[in-house]
């Protein structure tokens, strides 16, 4: 299944983190802005990659290395746009509808698309939905 010189590349947002996977031919490594997963993340967000990672098999994922570029938002956003990025490269590398079944099982929809953001700050009030109180009486 896997083609000599066969490259993948797949963007994918999360609030405001933008995460820019390559997908080559490899042995399973993994570089976050050109440091190895294990030290680009706490402990909580390299668990959230590695979820992915699991259910798609390690037959599946040890014949490629994935070189990804992050930048913006927060550290778990940033791990969310980089789950979604590798879980689409491998669907997209791998042409399996029963590998992006089973992640459309797993995490629904948001696997691949998340339309969630934040609501922007409004007048007349410290946050987006608060308001200052006022007393009557």
């Amino acid at each position: 299944m896997v083609q000599k010189g066969k490259t993948v590349f797949v963007s994918k947002k999360r609030k405001t983190a933008i995460a820019k996977v390559v997908l080559k031919p490899g042995e399973g490594r993994i570089k976050v802005n050109n440091v190895p997963l294990e030290y680009a993340f706490p402990e909580v967000a390299r668990l959230r990659i590695r979820e992915v990672l699991e259910l798609a098999g390690e037959d599946v994922w040890r014949k490629v290395d994935f070189t990804a570029s992050i930048n913006g938002g927060g550290i778990i956003s940033q791990a969310d746009a980089l789950r979604m990025a590798i879980a689409e490269g491998l669907v997209r590398w791998t042409r399996s509808k029963k590998l992006k079944s089973v992640f459309v099982d797993v995490f629904g929809k948001s696997i691949f698309w998340d339309p969630r953001q934040r609501e922007p700050k409004k007048f007349g009030g410290p946050g987006a939905r608060r308001r200052k109180q006022k007393s009557y009486r």
